[in-house]
């Protein structure tokens, strides 16, 4: 029985980020400033404040400039020091230090199933978190610390779970489940995309997962779907056949970066809780007639 928290976060960042190119044509997609932190720095900070001590990123081809922002930069800081910035210093100097991170190279962007199969060298058959960067989660506790709640009460995976409108089913995974107690379901099956009207319920799976080590069996039994992707969807729907899965709908809010229109809306959320910076919002939208 594994009730120890979860110490390992994966982070699958080797996607191309064709939906904000031509940005991301020399700039890794998960670089994207979200106010004064890269996208990733973000994810890392859930991961951390969830008690997660190893950070994994399955890379590709042009990911370098994540390894780079990880690493200590000693010119950056040595200038700092020198020009008085002692407070930005700090800051800087304590990224490399908010855990252990290690790097695996998925050679060609295989979908969602085959990224996580690169990570298993470094999960030591242990229970570990899964973060998509796309979605920023804002929540206390972490939702990470939510899932790994559930786990370790139910020994099984857990993934997060947030309800959609009927018309949004289309877009995502979809788990058809038996509420086990308020908020928990115990997972029957999934289905990724469902054509409209054919979901099995509205709860749709977001980016956030704690995944049991048996998991990586079935990722590598996987068949490739459409596009020659392989689907962790799949992979967890096999896992069924094994061991139970559970769903939680976590409390807090998903900032959707995915896409330009959710990026666009989560600067300016962010944006709205420094006060600051919220004067400079309200004053522009004042200024363009908005409001």
């Amino acid at each position: 029985m594994n009730t120890y928290p979860v110490k390992i976060a994966v982070f699958p960042v080797a996607g191309l980020g064709t939906r904000f190119l031509p940005a991301t044509k020399d700039m890794p997609k998960e670089m994207l400033p979200l106010l004064d932190k890269p996208l990733i720095h973000h994810g890392v900070e859930e991961a951390v404040r969830s008690g997660c001590t190893d950070i994994v990123f399955v890379t590709g081809t042009g990911k370098e400039a994540i390894r780079k922002y990880f690493q200590h930069s000693l010119p950056l800081e040595q200038h700092l020091i020198e020009h008085g910035k002692t407070k930005i210093k700090e800051v800087i100097s304590a990224i490399p230090e908010l855990a252990k991170f290690h790097y695996a190279l998925q050679e060609q962007p295989l979908g969602l199933g085959n990224a996580v199969m690169y990570a298993e060298k470094f999960c030591l058959k242990k229970y570990f978190a899964l973060l998509l960067p796309d979605d920023v989660m804002v929540a206390n506790p972490t939702v990470v610390a939510q899932l790994d709640k559930v786990r370790r009460k139910y020994c099984a995976s857990v993934i997060a779970l947030e309800r959609v409108s009927d018309d949004d089913t289309s877009r995502y995974g979809i788990v058809d489940a038996d509420e086990v107690e308020p908020g928990v379901y115990k997972i029957k099956r999934l289905v990724e995309k469902p054509k409209s009207g054919h979901a099995p319920s509205n709860l749709a799976i977001m980016g956030r997962y704690v995944l049991s080590p048996t998991i990586f069996k079935h990722l590598h039994a996987l068949k490739p779907g459409a596009g020659g992707e392989y689907q962790l969807t799949d992979g967890i729907a096999s896992l069924l056949t094994e061991e139970p899965v559970y769903g939680i709908t976590y409390k807090g809010r998903r900032l959707d970066c995915g896409v330009k229109e959710g990026w666009i809306k989560a600067t300016l959320v962010k944006a709205l809780e420094v006060p600051k910076l919220r004067e400079v919002v309200l004053q522009t939208l004042k200024e363009e007639k908005i409001l």
